[in-house]
């Protein structure tokens, strides 16, 4: 009898741990792939398309309205939409059937109404937040929610004038988020039952649209993310603000997640700094600037760093354009308007904002356009980052989602 006890006692500590965390590594769907960087850890994709473009595998357009991308899992999707100002969660299945939506708040209404953020997926928990300022927390399998909060009225957050629109940060059991309160720039919560772990005041301002990115270091995990004039350094596990670098304008639209590579931070601000590289020190503690460059000003496109270039379109010149990661000069560019980056087999994906979305190999000599094709569904702005999973493209636009096989044909 001693021995059932304690066999059924280890189950229970094993069962308890494993619901919380503990137990090996969470798998993780994100914004911008794995690391936030718009790398897509994939292999055996098409290095051309076909005259038309990929075939189009399936698509939906029951989503609502919005921009968030979506979090594609092995088994399932998972997109943010707004219908009749109320913010939804659908759950589709990989061939396109709905499985589920759950209300999770009221999104955004005012300029470009509907959902900003992409759900962050954590084994069987998906995470989201609404323009508004509602985040949430449900069960995978079902839509079931398993807590809620509000960043304005229970944490003294500020809005934006176009909406929260962070897809928030998840580390091992805490979830990070950025009300944008005078005392409340950034708070930790746990992840499985919303209790507010602390709070950091970082500049006192309000949050800028960024989706904040982790450094892991061997002397600490820093979060790294922008205020409405800041550029931040936070310690993830008290808060404690680390460094800062103010920009060069007082604006607010800073959404584009930094960054890190080889001991060295790089973000784009589209009315800031423009494109810069930070040195970090080895304990995180210090930055030091290495170079700005006003050659790529890119506001909420996203950048790819590869090949020791920096890819990415210019919001101004309407073109996307390659700077050397060392120096930051500009190397060439590409007219093919202006628009979202993200990269895949070695390849780059240009989504720009008139609806066609461009293949180039950023290790060729010169920038070069390879296949481009015309997203036909959808509707309002091309402004969503496609993401791509176990050989598919999928790309957002509007009240549409499409999903375009992009696997090399043997």
């Amino acid at each position: 009898m001693k021995n059932l006890f304690f066999i059924l006692l280890l189950f229970m500590l094993y069962a308890f741990t494993t619901s919380n965390g503990n137990s090996g590594n969470p798998i993780i769907t994100q914004w911008r792939g794995d690391n936030r960087d718009g790398k897509y850890n994939e292999k055996n994709l098409m290095k051309s398309w076909p005259v038309n473009g990929p075939e189009l595998s399936w698509s939906a357009d029951s989503i609502g309205n919005g921009y968030g991308s979506p979090a594609v899992c092995d088994d399932g999707i998972y997109v943010q939409g707004e219908i009749d100002s109320i913010a939804y969660l659908f759950a589709f299945n990989l061939k396109g059937k709905l499985l589920w939506k759950s209300v999770y708040g009221r999104e955004w209404m005012e300029s470009y109404t509907g959902s900003r953020s992409t759900p962050t997926v954590v084994d069987d928990l998906i995470y989201c937040c609404s323009g508004m300022g509602d985040i949430s927390c449900f069960y995978k399998a079902n839509g079931q929610k398993k807590w809620s909060h509000h960043l304005i009225t229970d944490y003294n957050g500020v809005n934006t004038r176009f909406g929260f629109a962070e897809s928030l940060l998840t580390d091992g059991n805490i979830l990070y988020a950025t009300p944008g309160g005078t005392d409340t720039n950034l708070i930790a919560l746990n992840r499985f039952t919303g209790e507010l772990i602390w709070t950091a005041k970082g500049k006192g301002q309000q949050s800028a649209f960024c989706s904040p990115m982790l450094i892991r270091l061997a002397a600490r995990t820093l979060i790294v993310t922008f205020s409405f004039s800041e550029f931040l350094g936070f310690d993830a596990k008290d808060g404690r603000l680390l460094w800062s670098q103010a920009q060069d304008t007082n604006c607010d639209i800073h959404a584009n997640t930094a960054v890190y590579e080889n001991g060295c931070i790089y973000y784009a601000a589209g009315c800031g700094n423009g494109m810069v590289k930070l040195r970090l020190t080895e304990d995180g503690s210090k930055i030091t600037e290495v170079w700005r460059s006003r050659e790529l000003i890119n506001y909420f496109s996203g950048f790819i760093s590869t090949g020791n270039k920096i890819f990415a379109a210019d919001a101004k010149k309407k073109q996307w354009v390659s700077l050397d990661a060392g120096s930051g000069k500009l190397l060439d560019s590409l007219n093919f308007n202006k628009g979202i980056s993200i990269y895949a087999d070695s390849m780059l994906y240009l989504y720009n904002e008139k609806g066609s979305i461009g293949l180039v190999n950023p290790y060729a000599n010169g920038m070069k356009l390879i296949s481009s094709f015309k997203i036909s569904q959808g509707s309002r702005e091309h402004f969503t980052h496609p993401v791509i999973k176990n050989g598919f493209l999928y790309v957002r636009h509007g009240n549409a989602l499409l999903a375009y096989d992009v696997r090399k044909k043997l």
